[in-house]
This record gives structure tokens, sequence and C-alpha cells, in this order.
């Protein structure tokens, strides 16, 4: 056994309560070292010769990476503080204990050598997330290439490739005029990329938290689209852009035109006088990717702290939205995230936080900081295995029970899955417009638990290269949709919503098979149970034992032939 790849630390991370008085507890081994786990546990404080409390439970494999397997197990109880240890069997037959993070070849008895779990402080840290943001459907919107409530020539609004200076004239009422379409998808969320005062089309260079874009429209137009979205049963997100202002903005500008007598130095990182912002140069300021014009807000300042903290509730309070997506929030330190999830969810306790990051981010996931994050991790792994075919079929899964045996259990269904955004390229161009491709990567985004990210234009197979032609005008004309991807969306929104045993399900067997690219789930729920069959190569596959099982898909019994890049959901 690798005692080294053994990891387990007494905090919010490996146990956790998930509700009072039921706790989880995770324990991370190297992959396919371990044979079984068993948790054993007692009562910290009453004494084994008055009252034996000793206990114990097997543990489950629930995630395994290239490098680890995870196991857990839940327990319920209600002590002042449990005290419990390990008992890891490997594959050779050996035991050893593990507890206090040390190793032991006799069984625990001493309270001393084990793990500590104070039952009201855990409690007291529960990792409460919005319950109605599991495993719901988001779609996001570029408000200016989304549409328009004015009349705009085709020339203009078509344009292929599309620049940053393209003024499409997109705005809310615009959105407004479409909540058929958005409702029809099937969508639970809707996410709204930066919509308040700014001098680019983007509108991440933010001039005025406080107003709407007057391109976009009013906060009236705002209110309406919330509550007509509410009316219907959809949420609304909106870009909180905290890291960075524009120049415009008015403590830069202030910079700008009193330069060391300004009082609102200490708002930014300013290195030096005079400032510069050269193009090619790097500024001798703190920007946003060494941007000039996007200067970065020192968020120590309490001043500065305040300010945005007052401008995610004003938001809240005036116009009834349902959360905040985080614009770069992990290069904003974790004292701000703290004091602005505990105003926000004292204002409004079910709104969503969502922080954008590239990468794992544990460490603002504990509880006291976002709720749920983009997740990069979902993309790349989606990337690699159906755009590039890159990695193997379980090297695939290995990659997403990455974040499966990382992040609170709360948070996975909440995680933001997404195969493209206004950041990356379209997914169809990333696969060389292989509609098959996008059929298969889709399925994944649909079929899996987790809160899947439709970028708009995605449901009609829209093109776009990397960064800013992804964010072309929404094809609204038939002559430029893809009917048929529209269908597949709604077809797999439609069944992750009618047989909840796809995204609540418990994984009860994962085959893969690298040669043919074959991934199979069998999931469990209640007395329901489905085969998530999902095929990620070209060539045609056969399936005999599979043959006359009802295809949720097609709703005809499967005729055991899976075409390439092709999904079956078999009851």
């Amino acid at each position: 056994m690798e005692y080294s790849a053994v990891r387990h630390d007494a905090d919010k991370n490996f146990c956790y309560a998930i509700e009072k008085g039921l706790f989880l507890f995770r324990i991370q081994v190297k992959k396919e070292d371990v044979e079984s786990i068993i948790l054993h546990y007692q009562d910290k404080y009453i004494p084994i010769k008055f009252m034996d409390t000793r206990a114990s439970k097997s543990m489950y494999l629930v995630a395994s990476d290239r490098y680890h397997d995870f196991y857990e197990t839940k327990l319920s109880f209600d002590v002042v503080c449990l005290r419990y240890f390990f008992e890891i069997k490997d594959k050779q037959g050996n035991i050893t204990f593990f507890g206090n993070h040390d190793f032991y070849d006799e069984k625990i008895t001493s309270i001393d050598k084990m793990f500590d779990c104070p039952q009201n402080l855990r409690e007291e840290e529960v990792f409460l997330v919005p319950q109605w943001a599991k495993n719901k459907v988001v779609y996001q919107i570029f408000p200016s290439r989304f549409a328009s409530s004015k009349p705009i020539e085709d020339k203009l609004w078509y344009k292929a490739p599309i620049s940053f200076f393209d003024d499409l004239k997109g705005d809310i009422r615009g959105i407004i005029h479409h909540l058929d379409h958005i409702q029809e998808l099937g969508v639970d969320v809707i996410y709204m990329t930066p919509i308040f005062s700014s001098p680019s089309c983007h509108k991440y260079d933010t001039v005025d938290y406080y107003s709407i874009d007057s391109s976009f429209g009013t906060k009236e137009d705002l209110k309406e689209l919330v509550a007509l979205a509410h009316q219907r049963g959809m949420k609304v997100i909106l870009d909180g852009v905290f890291n960075h202002t524009s120049q415009q903005f008015f403590a830069f500008a202030d910079i700008l035109e009193k330069q060391e007598k300004s009082e609102y130095l200490d708002w930014y990182y300013i290195e030096g006088f005079p400032l510069q912002m050269k193009m090619g140069r790097k500024p001798n300021f703190k920007t946003f990717s060494y941007f000039g014009g996007m200067p970065k807000l020192n968020m120590k300042n309490p001043k500065v702290e305040e300010y945005f903290i007052n401008v995610a509730l004003y938001w809240i309070r005036e116009c009834d939205i349902d959360g905040w997506r985080l614009d770069v929030a992990d290069e904003i330190g974790h004292r701000f995230w703290k004091h602005f999830r505990e105003a926000v969810k004292q204002v409004k306790p079910d709104a969503l936080i969502v922080g954008e990051v590239w990468h794992y981010a544990g460490d603002f996931l504990e509880g006291d900081e976002w709720d749920s994050v983009m997740n990069y991790h979902f993309y790349n792994a989606v990337m690699d295995f159906v755009a590039g075919e890159q990695i193997t079929a379980s090297q695939f899964v290995q990659q997403l029970d990455f974040m499966k045996g990382k992040v609170h259990t709360n948070v996975y269904p909440i995680l933001w899955n997404l195969i493209d955004s206004h950041d990356t390229a379209r997914f169809l161009h990333s696969c060389r417009n292989s509609l098959k491709k996008q059929r298969l990567a889709v399925a994944f985004q649909l079929l899996m638990p987790g809160m899947p990210m439709i970028y708009y234009g995605d449901e009609y197979a829209m093109k776009g290269g990397p960064d800013p032609d992804c964010r072309r005008g929404m094809v609204w004309k038939e002559e430029h949709q893809n009917v048929k991807m529209f269908d597949w969306y709604k077809t797999l929104i439609r069944l992750r919503k009618e047989y909840p045993c796809i995204t609540e399900g418990e994984t009860i067997s994962c085959e893969t098979q690298d040669e043919t690219g074959l991934i199979i789930l069998v999931k469990k729920l209640g007395e329901e149970e489905l085969t998530l069959i999902f095929h990620g190569k070209k060539e045609t596959l056969e399936l005999p034992q599979f043959v006359e099982r009802r295809n949720l898909i097609t709703q005809k019994s499967f005729s055991g032939k899976l075409q390439g890049f092709d999904v079956a959901i078999l009851q």
C-alpha cells in the first residue's frame, strides 16, 4: 500500500455536515491500490466501560481520477464529538489502520490516535447551496449579439467573422421578445454577460455599476425581464465584474485627473506616475491581463469592498435578480468573497454565487465564499475526448471524476458544465464542424449531474471561431439554423427533466472500452434504472446485449447498433 497517497484531513473538505445530523466522510488513496475501507467511529466523551459506542461502516468507491481513488460514506449521529479512524485493506490483503495522520498495524483503541469531528462546529459550517439550482439548465446570453428590438440589416447581424467593434444593437427588450424560444428549449436559468454602462460591446470594462448601459435599455427593462422570467419559472443571473473597472470609472478617472493627489489612489494598485498604458508595454499599475483599459481594483481597501458589495445588493433588491456570476473571481482575495457571500445571503438566502475560474479552486468552495464555478475542468475533458480525440474513454471518465472526488457533495449538482462560452471558440468550430461530435458533446453536457450551461446559438449549431468571432449575432432566421440540432437539445433536456435518474441517480457501474471509445453508465434511483451509452469514435458498434431495450431518445426498441459518436438511454 502506498501510504504517501493516503489523504484525509478532519476538515470541511474530507469530513463535513451535509445537513443537521448527517455527515459525509471522504478519504483519498492511490488508484487501484485498495480493496476495501471501513470507517470505525465512537463517541469521544463516553468511556467504553460505561457504554460501548463503537461502530463501523463500509466506505464506497465514488470516483477515480488518473492517480487516486476516492471513498466516501455517510453517517447520521448526534454526539458532542465523534472520534474515528480508517481500516484500509490493500489488494494483497494487508490491513493498516489510519488515524490522526498516522498508520498502525493494530486496530486503534486510543481516542487520541483517532481523527476528531466536533458535531456543532461542522454543522455551523454546513455548505448551504440554493436547492432550486441543482441540475438546472443555464442559458448564456451575450446581450449585444443575442437579439435587438430594433430592425438590423442582415448584412450586419449575420456578419462573419465578427470583430470586437461591430455594433449589432442587441438589447434587453430583444431578450424579452425571445423568451418563448428560451422556454421552449427547456432553460431554467438565464445568465447574461455584463449589462452595465461601458464603452465596449462586451461590457467587461464597467463605467457605472448602478446604471444599465443605454444601448441595452433601462432598469425598468431589466425588472420586466426578471419578472417575466420568474412568471415562466426561470431565474436570472447577472455578471459581476468586480476585479477591474474601466478607466472611465469615477475612481480611476479621478486618478487620471489628479494623479498623486487623488483620494482614490488606494482603490487600485498604482506603482508610479505618470501612468503608463501604451499598447505593447506593461502598465505601471495592476490590470486585468496587462490591459491598461481595465485597471485592477484593490479589494483589501474596506471602502472598495463596501462599494462593490453594495452594488451586488442593489440589483438584488431593485430587480430581484437571482444571483451573480463573478468575472475573474479567482484573482480577488478570500476576505472579500467571504464578506460578499455573507451580505448577499442575508438579503437573498437562495441567491446563487458562481465564480469564473479555469482550474480547480477548492479553496473558494468551502461553504463560505462561492456556491459553484464555471466548470472548465468539464470543458477541457470534453474538448480532449470528443473534439480532439486526444484521450481515451477511461481517461475522460477519470477527468470528470477528479471534480467528483474533490468538490463538496452539495456543489457537484450545481457545477456549471460548459462546452464553450463567450471566451472560447464555438464547440462546432473546435470539432471542425462535425455535427455528430457536437451532438455527443451536448449529450455529455445534458446527461450528467450539474448545471449544463448552453451558450446562445449552440442549440442551432451556430458557428464561430475564437473570441471575438464566437460572439456572432444569434441565428434567428431559419436559413441559418440547424433545426435538427435544436430538436436534439430539446429532447435531451426533456429527458433530463422527465427522468431524474439521469442526474440524481447513483452510478452503480461504469464501463469504459478504450479501443471502441465506449462509455456505459448504469444509474439507479429508487426503482428506476437506466443505462446511458456514449460512443466516442466514428465506427459503428454492435451491442447485442442491449437489443430490444427501449431507447428513450428514439422512443423505439434499441437495434443493437450504435453509430459513430452516438448516444443511447436504455430503460
